[in-house]
């Protein structure tokens, strides 16, 4: 997007000054985005209570599920803007975008209608129980009928930050942020309309956020823009974006049964509020995770970019300024789980049973937090350099191969503790695993190497 030299300048510029151009953005944006979660639930365990947030924990299957799909267009739709910018294929660019817009539409109103129709047997299976099952429904239905608007406003704020614009996609991302934190107190408090008002403050915010991409999207000035004739689905673009996407799908479809397992699990050995103190420990550590993806976020272009560019140096330059930073986020993660986790719950709550529970799992979750950066850094760049097989490889050896298989087998020895244990034992393989493809593909790097441009 914007002007040819925009792009350009991702093949020329200083790696490391690119990555902070880039990165800070996101990982302002993708902090934001993570504290747009957070608000929510520290305004429904305030204003309505702690099996509210229990609730809030049930949906987080059907969320995860929601944005295994939205991603699918978003991610893979990116990462194809990245690399035909480089090789200056403008023209399919442009088509990319209008396919984003086609696909999130079907997809989004599909999902929408589906879920809507077995709604209580869905929540039911993820973990509900007739004390929280009116709270999880409650707040779904009205995310559900908003469901285009959350996957249209995603999909085309990835293509927007992939195209040269990491500023713009963090102001889009921020404006939805500070809305909802306007808007959660007004429908919760102000029009008593307890967990439903914070759904509606979700919804509002994207939309309004929509609304602006779909203007700086109508710019005709503009390298790519949106213009008759590129809304129509082509095979060959519907395919490549799948491809690419499907790995953050199945990572994000791994999460959905992967929180089923761990409601389950909780619910069974610790009751409704082990599910809430799940919850809350998982949007605490999805604080630090996010900001990795920021760092994931502004390296993909960088690294799509100078791969379709065969500038192999540059890709591996980006490549491990990431991998550092990402391990000093993840590091600073580790240390406040471990040291004051107990501070960290109460911003969620007040109630004493809930904040015990809460900060001993987040004292085992954040166990080996350290080298997670590393695993999560490593799957995306195989992502951002279209290496589709391999993201999705590495996506599911920690959810799929490990973190399941110990989800279902450790409680049964260990009851509750399985459960919690089971998700640093799976970060800490899958980094293993991580390192040796990563180190591979290094090695391709050094004994292909392309002419210094």
């Amino acid at each position: 997007m914007s002007q040819n030299g925009t792009a350009a300048r991702l093949g020329t510029e200083p790696v490391g000054r690119l990555l902070m151009q880039y990165a800070v953005p996101a990982i302002i944006a993708m902090t934001a985005s993570s504290l747009y979660n957070m608000v929510d639930s520290i305004f429904i365990g305030h204003g309505v209570g702690a099996m509210a947030i229990s609730g809030l924990a049930v949906t987080f299957p059907l969320m995860n599920l929601a944005a295994a799909f939205g991603s699918l267009v978003g991610v893979g739709a990116a990462t194809i803007v990245s690399v035909k910018l480089g090789q200056k294929d403008y023209r399919t660019a442009r088509q990319v975008l209008g396919n984003v817009v086609t696909l999130n539409v079907v997809i989004g109103v599909l999902f929408t209608i589906v879920t809507l129709a077995f709604l209580d047997p869905i929540l039911y299976f993820f973990g509900a129980s007739e004390a929280t099952i009116s709270y999880a429904r409650d707040y779904m239905v009205i995310i559900l009928l908003g469901n285009v608007v959350t996957h249209s406003y995603l999909g085309l704020n990835s293509v927007l930050r992939s195209a040269g614009h990491p500023q713009k996609a963090m102001f889009a991302t921020i404006m939805t942020v500070v809305i909802n934190t306007l808007l959660d107190p007004l429908f919760i408090f102000t029009f008593d309309m307890g967990i439903e008002g914070a759904a509606v403050a979700t919804v509002l915010a994207q939309a309004v956020a929509l609304i602006w991409l779909f203007r700086l999207f109508s710019n005709k000035n503009e390298l790519i823009y949106l213009q008759r004739g590129i809304y129509r689905l082509q095979k060959h673009l519907v395919s490549g974006i799948i491809s690419i996407g499907m790995a953050p799908f199945l990572m994000n479809l791994a999460a959905c049964f992967i929180v089923i397992l761990i409601n389950k699990g909780l619910k069974q050995y610790d009751g409704d509020l082990a599910i809430g103190a799940f919850g809350i420990v998982n949007r605490i550590s999805f604080l630090f995770v996010m900001i990795v993806m920021g760092l994931n976020q502004g390296m993909q272009p960088i690294a799509g970019y100078n791969y379709g560019a065969r500038q192999y140096h540059r890709v591996n330059h980006v490549m491990k300024l990431t991998v550092i930073a990402a391990t000093v986020v993840t590091t600073a993660g580790f240390l406040i789980g471990e040291l004051v986790p107990e501070l960290a719950v109460k911003a969620f709550t007040s109630d004493a049973t809930l904040v015990d529970m809460g900060a001993r799992g987040m004292r085992i979750v954040v166990m080996f937090f350290p080298i997670i950066g590393f695993q999560m850094v490593t799957s995306n760049f195989f992502q951002s350099i279209g290496m589709a097989k391999k993201a999705i490889i590495l996506s599911l050896s920690r959810q799929v191969m490990i973190l399941i298989p110990c989800l279902v087998i450790l409680p049964l020895f260990w009851g509750a503790d399985g459960v919690w244990f089971s998700m640093p034992i799976s970060d800490a393989v899958a980094s293993v695993i991580a390192a040796v493809m990563l180190y591979r593909q290094f090695k391709f790097f050094k004994q292909h190497p392309a002419p210094q441009l």
